[in-house]
C-alpha cells in the first residue's frame, strides 16, 4: 500500500480515498497504556496507606481526626486513601474544606500537597503552621463527610456520595472494609469514573511528549537543525506556535505538527488546527513571502474515525501525513531530507 508522502501531488488528489485508508491503515491506539509519571502511586503503597487509616480509626468504627492526623504525617498515604473514599479531586477537597472550616487552602496548595505524598509516599510529613493548618481542616473535614450519610436530592440530581462506600455514613465504609464490596457494586463505580481516570488526567500532558520526542530523534539522528517550541509559547506570526520549525522560527521552510487523541471529537479540532497551518503557508505565498512546508505527524485512534478530516489534512499538506509507523521515513520523504546532514 503507497502512502501519501511516497505520492506526486497531484496523484494524491487524483485518489485520495486510497491514501485516506493508508493512512488509517498505519494508525494504532495507544489508549491501552499509559506512562506512570513520576507521581505514580503502586497498589502495595496506597494499601499501605489504608491500612494505616484502618488502624488509625480502629477497623473504620470511630474517626477521630486528631488520630488520624497523627497518623497522616507519619503515613501521608492516609491522606490519599481518605480522598479516594470521598472521591474527591485535589482542588474540590480544599474546597469542601476551606468552605466548612474557614481555613484558606488554595487549589495549587492542594494539588502540590497531593503531588508531593505521591512522589515520596515514604516521608512523613513535617509541614510549618499554615501547612499544618490546612491538612488538619482536609483532614477533620473527610472525616465529617464520611460519617455523614448522603445526604437526599431530587430524582433527577445524583450526589457524589450515592455510592458503596458513602451511601450510609461511616456504617458503609465499615460494610466494605470488613465484608468486601460486590463485584457488580465496584463495576458500576468504576464504569461511572472511569478506571484510571484520576492517573490518566494527570499524565496526559505526557501521553503526546511519546509522539514528539520520537520526531525529536528522527530529526538529531539526521542531523537536521529544528526548534521545538514550548507549551503556549508566542510566536510571531503563528495563531499558536506549531511543534518543530526548521530550521527556526527567522526562517521557517519546515514546520511539523505532532498530533495525538483518541477521542473523534478532539480529531476534529487538531485536524482543523494542522489546516489552519496549511493555510497560513498558502496565505504566506499569496503575499509573495516565502512559504513553508507543513508535515502532519499523527497518533492515536481518534484521526483513524473521520474519514473527511483525514482527507482534508492529506489534501492540504499535499500528503505529507505521517504516523509512529511511518515516522522512520519522515526524513527522507519531505522537504526535511533538504536539511539532512548525517546519515544512519
Amino acid at each position: 500500500m503507497k502512502y501519501p508522502f511516497e505520492a506526486q501531488p497531484d496523484e494524491v488528489l487524483a485518489a485520495p480515498e486510497t491514501f485516506v485508508d493508508a493512512i488509517f491503515s498505519s494508525l494504532a491506539s495507544e489508549f491501552l497504556v499509559m506512562p506512570k509519571g513520576e507521581g505514580f502511586l503502586a497498589y502495595p503503597v496506597f494499601a499501605t496507606g489504608y491500612e494505616a487509616l484502618k488502624k488509625a480509626s480502629n477497623g473504620f468504627t470511630r474517626l477521630d481526626h486528631s488520630a488520624i492526623l497523627s497518623e497522616a504525617l507519619q503515613c501521608p498515604v492516609v491522606l490519599i486513601v481518605l480522598r479516594a473514599i470521598l472521591g474527591f479531586t485535589p482542588p474540590e477537597w480544599a474546597y469542601i474544606a476551606s468552605s466548612r472550616k474557614g481555613v484558606d487552602i488554595p487549589q495549587n496548595a492542594a494539588r502540590t500537597l497531593d503531588r508531593s505524598i505521591r512522589s515520596a509516599p515514604s516521608r512523613a510529613l513535617k509541614p510549618g503552621a499554615m501547612t499544618l493548618a490546612r491538612i488538619a481542616a482536609l483532614v477533620e473535614t473527610a472525616c465529617d463527610l464520611i460519617r455523614e450519610s448522603c445526604p437526599v436530592v431530587p430524582s433527577d440530581k445524583l450526589h457524589r456520595f450515592s455510592k458503596a462506600d458513602t451511601l450510609e455514613g461511616l456504617s458503609s465504609v465499615q460494610q466494605l472494609a470488613n465484608l468486601g464490596a460486590p463485584y457488580a457494586m465496584l463495576l458500576y463505580e468504576r464504569y461511572l469514573g472511569r478506571p484510571f481516570a484520576g492517573h490518566r488526567d494527570s499524565v496526559s500532558e505526557f501521553v503526546g511528549d511519546g509522539l514528539e520526542s520520537a520526531i525529536e530523534e528522527q530529526l538529531s539522528l539526521a542531523g537536521v537543525t529544528f526548534r521545538k517550541t514550548k507549551r503556549a509559547e508566542r510566536l510571531v506570526g503563528f495563531d499558536q506556535a506549531p511543534d518543530f520549525i526548521i530550521p527556526d522560527e527567522f526562517q521557517p521552510q519546515v514546520i511539523i505538527e505532532a498530533k495525538l487523541t483518541e477521542d473523534d471529537g478532539t480529531a476534529r479540532d487538531k485536524a482543523t488546527r494542522i489546516i489552519r497551518l496549511c493555510q497560513m503557508a498558502e496565505q504566506r505565498l499569496r503575499e509573495g513571502k516565502p512559504g513553508y512546508q507543513v508535515i502532519a505527524c499523527l497518533a492515536g485512534r481518534g484521526f483513524g474515525v473521520r474519514r473527511e478530516d483525514m482527507r482534508q489534512i492529506i489534501f492540504h499538506t499535499k500528503g505529507k501525513v505521517f504516523t509512529p509507523k511511518t515516522l522512520e521515513r519522515l526524513v527522507d520523504c519531505s522537504a526535511l531530507a533538504g536539511f539532512r546532514t548525517k546519515k544512519f
